[in-house]
């Protein structure tokens, strides 16, 4: 496949790449693909993957020696974009729950391009470079509530049969039953029985329970009306502590990178450029318009954690584009019957082109930096 090695060498990413490839064979391409909706719900395991490897890498002590910055920065962040985004949906006139799913996705940033920019510059141990470390696992930790919270709004706006006070009753404790068993299970039962299964030293019946459990997990929330990817992220944190973590990740990585990269392709077929050929100036102030609300945001956060001024632009900048959470938090929530297809195809569709509105202010952040001050 050209497009993703073309995308990676303008500086674009491999999520461009592979909607670029999904546009070029989908409807609105060459044509090649047309049953999309059949792709899409077997590639959204790649999401799930993604997420039990985000579970793993959650270990305990890594959080706790970091929750000031995760969840005093990452919190501020979060909820400071959140609310910025929301109000402009709404003074737009937008629904409060499109302007509220509009501003949750939108709210976060990908974590693969601002490492790498940050790595590339050697400002991974700098104050701003530790900032957006924080930041941006807190932003992966939101995601599984984000996800969690849009069945929920899908009932909320009518999508499903009204329950009685006891139907909910029973739901509820139907939801709490299975997440307590999926916990102590994890606790009790999963490390023992992945000890005995490495005892037959069989590589691909490692992989196969790995994945069996992933998806198991996940089916299980599914059952009592919660989102898979909820599953797969506390099957990863109850085995981040495992001495077969590391084999998890091994395991899984491939599985997670094929189905995810067919996910984004799958998302890029998806989109409905007929929406955007009919609202190109309300495409131009929602890519414009979002940017600028989260640098503004952003900026101000840079300031009041005191990180140095010279910093602060690659700071903002990084943590203003749109990231790939965007893209499954949009799918979800037109699965969900949330987002109208049109109005998920035009979010979905200014978080694509976004990268191209945030390389005209690249330049600025590209400047050359002082290195940080030693510490005395």
């Amino acid at each position: 496949m050209l497009a993703v090695p073309i995308a990676k060498a303008l500086g674009l990413g491999a999520i461009i790449g592979y909607l670029a490839a999904g546009i070029a064979i989908g409807p609105w391409g060459l044509g090649l693909v047309s049953n999309v909706q059949d792709i899409l719900h077997f590639a959204e395991f790649g999401v799930v993957l993604m997420l039990f490897l985000v579970g793993l890498e959650l270990q305990p002590s890594r959080l706790w020696s970091l929750r000031r910055p995760i969840f005093g920065l990452g919190t501020a962040q979060v909820l400071g974009c959140v609310a910025a985004l929301f109000a402009l949906g709404w003074l737009a006139g937008l629904p409060w729950r499109v302007s509220l799913v509009g501003a949750l996705g939108l709210a976060l940033s990908s974590t693969a391009i601002a490492l790498q920019l940050l790595s590339e510059r050697n400002l991974l141990r700098s104050s701003s470079g530790q900032a957006a470390f924080s930041i941006l696992l807190f932003q992966d930790l939101a995601a599984i509530p984000i996800l969690a919270l849009l069945p929920l709004l899908g009932a909320a706006a009518g999508q499903s049969p009204e329950l009685s006070a006891g139907e909910l009753a029973l739901e509820a404790l139907k939801i709490v039953g299975v997440i307590g068993a999926i916990v102590l299970g994890g606790r009790l039962l999963l490390r023992p029985l992945l000890r005995w299964i490495a005892k037959s030293k069989t590589p691909e019946i490692f992989t196969a329970a790995a994945l069996l459990l992933v998806v198991g997990i996940a089916y299980l929330m599914v059952w009592v009306g919660l989102s898979m990817a909820l599953g797969a992220f506390l099957a990863g944190v109850l085995l981040a502590d495992s001495e077969y973590r590391r084999a998890l990740e091994a395991d899984i990585e491939p599985f997670k990178s094929l189905l995810l990269g067919l996910f984004f392709i799958a998302v890029g077929m998806g989109i409905d450029f007929g929406v955007l050929l009919q609202s190109p100036w309300q495409m131009a102030a929602l890519v414009l318009g979002f940017l600028s609300a989260k640098a503004l945001v952003i900026f101000g956060l840079a300031r009041a954690a005191q990180i140095p001024y010279q910093e602060r632009p690659v700071f903002t900048l990084l943590l203003a584009q749109g990231g790939e959470f965007a893209f499954v938090v949009f799918q979800a929530a037109a699965g969900a019957r949330v987002l109208a297809p049109e109005t998920a195809s035009l979010l979905i569709g200014a978080v694509a082109l976004e990268p191209a509105a945030a390389g005209a202010a690249r330049p600025v952040a590209a400047a050359p930096l002082r290195p940080p001050p030693a510490a005395p």
